[in-house]
């Protein structure tokens, strides 16, 4: 009993989302129409996504970059907005959660180095930055996260309409970032005298090639250039012929999720009442409606939810991002960084959630304020 306590501690949304699907079970009984609620394009893109990104991990390339790009600094202000920065940019491209599971631990690391004084007073809001940083940096591409890569593909949006779709919103919120990065350490005159000292590590170059051309490849699925099953099958067997090591790193529980939360919507729209109910709710509503329901199960179940009741999907695109701004699990990339923090220092926990949660509600409310504005 006390495994199945702790597994749905660990795996809370794993767990809602097959106990909902097991429930809906009860009122459409398994038929032939079960094997079309999934959507198998994402999950196996995803999948595949992930094995890249585990590979680049594997050999260090997100690192080396950053204390590459850290070894230049000279000042407590350029080390903040670097690692901000590198989780901005970065997760367009490699996803939110990869982003601040690759920088996160390496900012614990450097205000290690930068001495007690300085780490209390800048370690949290720099993490608490980070996250953010990461997932509204997330929100410009298909590919930034997984409710993107998903909403993307059954939208039938173009990636520069996705792009312009989200982009003021992506760069309002990097101009807040800077401008706290400069409120923060206004008249901190401290300077990292030597820069933070790159480890002239290398990375191989044959991983790299493979991994870079096998990106493309995956960005070629996202594109429908290429079929999904073919590109699964590449970066499968690449994976498989160099370092399999990578298949047990990938997050499969993710990929459960989805699949036990298509089954339970699949379920729901084959009931009427349910199906009209819910569809008269969030009509017109359905930005409000993401932004509200991602506070409380997060924004990727919110995603596959809503979708099964709404085709405005612009509307979806834009609430369940912004509606990753919140409460620590409207994200659960968010989780990540406070899970990092707590086992650093566990007395670290309130401080961390109450800056989090402060500065979430002022960027929830700044972009919750553009959207009204450039809906006027």
């Amino acid at each position: 009993m006390q495994k199945i306590i702790n597994f749905f501690k660990k795996e809370t949304v794993l767990s809602i989302a097959w106990l909902a699907a097991v429930a809906s079970v009860f009122f459409i009984h398994p038929d032939k129409e079960y094997i079309s609620y999934i959507d198998y394009r994402t999950i196996c893109i995803l999948f595949s996504l992930m094995a890249v990104m585990e590979g680049f991990n594997s050999i260090g390339i997100f690192s080396m970059t950053a204390r590459k790009l850290l070894s230049r600094a000279k000042s407590i202000r350029s080390v903040i907005t670097i690692l901000v920065c590198l989780c901005f940019f970065f997760s367009m491209l490699i996803t939110n959660d990869v982003a601040l599971i690759t920088f996160v631990p390496l900012t614990i690391v450097i205000f290690r180095m930068l001495g007690n004084e300085l780490s209390a007073k800048l370690l949290i809001p720099t993490v608490v930055m980070q996250t953010i940083a990461a997932n509204l940096g997330s929100m410009l591409t298909p590919i930034g996260n997984p409710q993107n890569l998903y909403l993307y593909g059954i939208s039938g949006i173009g990636p520069g309409d996705f792009i312009l779709l989200t982009l003021p919103f992506a760069a309002t919120a990097f101009i807040l970032l800077m401008i706290w990065i400069a409120m923060k350490t206004h008249g901190i005159v401290s300077e990292v005298s030597a820069g933070i000292p790159d480890d002239n590590t290398s990375v191989r170059k044959n991983p790299l090639i493979m991994y870079t051309i096998l990106f493309i490849v995956c960005l070629l699925a996202v594109a429908k250039l290429l079929h999904f099953l073919a590109v699964t099958l590449i970066v499968l067997t690449a994976v498989l012929l160099t370092d399999r090591k990578i298949l047990k790193r990938i997050d499969y529980a993710l990929l459960l999720t989805f699949a036990g939360f298509f089954i339970f919507i699949g379920n729901m729209g084959r009931i009427e009442a349910i199906n009209s109910f819910i569809g008269r709710i969030i009509e017109s509503n359905e930005f409000a409606a993401s932004v509200a329901a991602s506070q409380i199960i997060s924004n990727v179940p919110c995603a596959l939810l809503l979708s099964g009741f709404s085709e405005n999907y612009s509307r979806l695109i834009l609430g369940t991002n912004i509606g990753g701004l919140g409460t620590l699990i409207a994200s659960m990339a968010s989780l990540i960084s406070f899970k990092y923090i707590v086992n650093e220092n566990q007395k670290l926990r309130k401080n961390f959630f109450l800056s989090f949660t402060l500065a979430n509600i002022i960027f929830l409310a700044a972009m919750l304020l553009l959207y009204t504005i450039i809906n006027l």
